[in-house]
C-alpha cells in the first residue's frame, strides 16, 4: 500500500520534468494495485500517458487552472469543510501533531491539509490505520472525482483511486451536500471572486454544528494557495522502493 499512496501523491503534485520521467515507474506500481478497478487504472494510465508526453508548461497551466484558481478543486482538504470558525488554526496543529506522532516531520512552510502530503503520511502508515484515515475525506475525494468528470479532466481516476482505497465508502448524502456548493468554471472570473471571498467566522452555539468525528473534525475551514500560484511541492515522491 506504500508504494501506491507515493504514487497518487506523484500524481497530484504539480508536473515537472522529474514527476515525467517517473510516469512509467507510477504506471507499474498502479498496475499491481489491484484493489483499484481495471476501469480505474486504466484512466490513470491515460493520465500518465498525458503526463510523459504531454508539453510541461501546457501542463502546468492546466493544473494551475483545475487546482489553484479553482476553489471547488482545491487540493487543501480543509476547503471542502463547510463553514470557517475559530478553531481551524488549532485543526491545522492537531493534524501537524498527528503527522509528527506517525513520525513524518513537515516544514514550516507545509500545509498538513494538502492532499499529496496527506498520501505522503498514509505511505508510512501501516495498511489498516492508512485505511481507516482515507476513510474520512473519501466523501470530499468522490466529489472533487464527480467535478472533474464533468471538466473531461483525467485526474478524476486519481480520486475514483483514493475512494477504492478507503476501508468505508463514503456517505452518498456526505458527497452530495459537497456537490450542492457553488463550482465555477476557472474562465467564469466574476464566480470565481465570489467563491474565494471570505466566509465569515462563525461563534457561539451552533457554530460547529456541521462537525465530522476524526480527521474531518479536526480539519474545518483551512488555509488557501494564493491565487494564479502553484501550491508547495511537497515531496512529490514516486516510488522508489
Amino acid at each position: 500500500m506504500s508504494k501506491v499512496f507515493k504514487a497518487l501523491s506523484a500524481l497530484l503534485t504539480y508536473p515537472t520534468a522529474e514527476l515525467q520521467q517517473a510516469a512509467g515507474e507510477i504506471s507499474e506500481v498502479i498496475d499491481r494495485q489491484t484493489t483499484i478497478p481495471g476501469r480505474v487504472r486504466d484512466q490513470m494510465h491515460n493520465l500518465l500517458s498525458d503526463l510523459a508526453t504531454g508539453d510541461l508548461y501546457d501542463l502546468q497551466e492546466r493544473y494551475v487552472l483545475l487546482f489553484d484558481r479553482t476553489r471547488s478543486l482545491s487540493l487543501h482538504l480543509f476547503e471542502h469543510v463547510h463553514g470557517e470558525s475559530r478553531d481551524r488554526g488549532q485543526a491545522m496543529i492537531d493534524l501537524k501533531n498527528l503527522y509528527e506522532t506517525g513520525g513524518l516531520e513537515i516544514g514550516a512552510a507545509e500545509l498538513p491539509d494538502f492532499v499529496p502530503l496527506f498520501l505522503e503520511f498514509l505511505s508510512t502508515q501501516p495498511a489498516a490505520q492508512a485505511g481507516d484515515l482515507l476513510s474520512q475525506p473519501a466523501h470530499i475525494f468522490s466529489a472533487l472525482a464527480e467535478r472533474l468528470r464533468k471538466r473531461k479532466s483525467a485526474y478524476e481516476a486519481v480520486f475514483h483511486a483514493l475512494v477504492a482505497l478507503a476501508d468505508a465508502p463514503p456517505k452518498d448524502e456526505e458527497v452530495s451536500a459537497l456537490l450542492q456548493l457553488p463550482d465555477p468554471e476557472s474562465t467564469d472570473l466574476a464566480a470565481l471572486d465570489a467563491a474565494w471571498e471570505d466566509e465569515p467566522v462563525n461563534f457561539g452555539p451552533g457554530a460547529a454544528d456541521s462537525c465530522k468525528d476524526g480527521l474531518v473534525a479536526r480539519i474545518r475551514a483551512g488555509l488557501r494557495p494564493a491565487p494564479d500560484m502553484p501550491p508547495p511541492v511537497t515531496r512529490p515522491v514516486p516510488p522508489r522502493n
